[in-house]
This record gives C-alpha cells, sequence and structure tokens, in this order.
C-alpha cells in the first residue's frame, strides 16, 4: 500500500526512532517527556482502557473473520 499518509506517517516513526537509536526504552521516555510537556501545556491526555470491553462492537468487527 502506497496512501501519501501511510508513508509520511512510517517516515516520521523511522526518524524518531533514529533519533532514540532504536532503542525502546529512550523511544519510550521520550514519549514520557512529551507528554509530561503537552500536559505542562495544557493539553489532556484520556489513559487507554486497560482491558477491552469483552463484547463490543470493535472486538467482534476486528476478530470477525479470523
Amino acid at each position: 500500500m502506497n496512501d501519501e499518509i501511510i508513508v509520511e506517517v512510517r517516515a516520521i516513526k523511522e526518524a524518531l526512532a533514529e533519533e532514540s537509536g532504536f532503542d525502546i526504552r529512550r523511544i519510550a521516555e521520550e514519549i514520557r517527556k512529551s507528554e509530561i510537556q503537552s500536559e505542562a501545556e495544557g493539553w489532556k491526555h484520556i489513559p487507554a482502557p486497560l482491558q477491552p470491553l469483552p463484547n463490543s462492537a470493535f472486538r467482534r468487527t476486528r476478530f470477525a473473520h479470523r
């Protein structure tokens, strides 16, 4: 798939990973720092649910063809 948006997102992902030396711990730390900074600027982050609802419409759709 050669969608422009996907190509752009992958290029950004690659650049960010390269900045952190492709070290997943450093990447996670950079994300945490970015979240702290944006929250200090007044942006709100909504945490992801710990566990998805067992019978949600999304889950039924996502796993319907397996």
